[in-house]
């Protein structure tokens, strides 16, 4: 039941990370088409206020959950290595835990990311996350 409940959390917190990557990549990215320099920059201040409340938490929880999960299902290790589950869980962990561990710099330290400052190789590795998350089952 616990397992559950944690995997409910951790599928809306991906939702809303997820989520924003996909509307920052594909709509607010698209404002400089319409709006001047400023009015853009107003416009995106204006919702990355609120969007700063509630996403990097949402990220941070989807880690927390991501971990709690993966130490519930990765199992033993057989003789002969991880299995091909284990794998690909393993590079599910690492790509969200590189995504938290960026998401904690920004948010607490106000570091931002040396590279890819924008929002799509994050939003890549989601997708990535995502596919593997589908196909690590078969």
């Amino acid at each position: 039941m616990i397992y559950a409940i944690i995997h409910t959390i951790h599928i809306f917190s991906v939702f809303i990370y997820g989520g924003f990557l996909f509307v920052d990549i594909l709509f607010l990215s698209k404002m400089k088409q319409t709006l001047n320099e400023e009015e853009q920059k107003l416009a995106r201040e204006s919702i990355m206020m609120h969007v700063r409340k509630v996403v990097p938490y949402a990220l941070m929880l989807a880690v927390i959950s991501g971990l709690y999960m993966l130490f519930n299902i990765f199992g033993e290790i057989s003789k002969d290595g991880l299995s091909n589950f284990q794998i690909m869980l393993s590079v599910k962990a690492f790509l969200g835990l590189w995504l938290g561990f960026r998401g904690i710099n920004q948010k607490f330290f106000g570091i931002n990311p040396w590279v890819f400052k924008s929002h799509l190789f994050p939003f890549s590795l989601v997708i990535i996350i995502i596919l593997l998350s589908q196909v690590m089952f078969l």
